[in-house]
């Protein structure tokens, strides 16, 4: 069951970042931040959503492969910086410094991560697995 949480992250991670490639307008948009018609010099949002979204297909490869090889450890390494990156991106939204539907990505984060978690928890109490101890 792990495998599958980290799958469908992966997933998620890599549609969501060809998204970002693909039409970056779409994805700020969907994060609640302002779609602007044209941008002034000195912005670079455009360049930003690129490195970001370049970032999350790669991260989704990851899980992915991750998911394919049933890669435990890995697993178990990112329940604690998932829950990391919720606190992070659920503080941007609490001080305002971003929209309140960015608040969703730090959910997504934290949900899956305690997921995760759990289902290893489950699986080393169940079978007695030493890669998830």
């Amino acid at each position: 069951m792990s495998g599958w949480t980290i799958a469908v992250f992966g997933f998620l991670a890599f549609a969501l970042g060809l998204l970002g490639l693909l039409s970056p307008d779409s994805l700020l948009g969907l994060l609640g931040f302002e779609v602007v018609e044209a941008r002034g010099p000195g912005d670079y949002t455009k360049v930003y959503m690129a490195a970001s979204s370049m970032a999350a297909v790669n991260m989704g490869v990851y899980y992915m492969l991750a998911a394919a090889s049933d890669w435990r450890p890995f697993f178990l390494w990112t329940v604690p910086f998932r829950l990391v990156t919720c606190a992070v991106f659920s503080t941007l939204v609490i001080t305002g410094a971003a929209p309140s539907e960015f608040l969703g990505v730090g959910l997504w984060e934290g949900l899956g991560a305690l997921i995760t978690g759990y289902a290893l928890w489950r699986e080393r109490s169940s079978v007695g697995d030493p890669a998830t101890r």
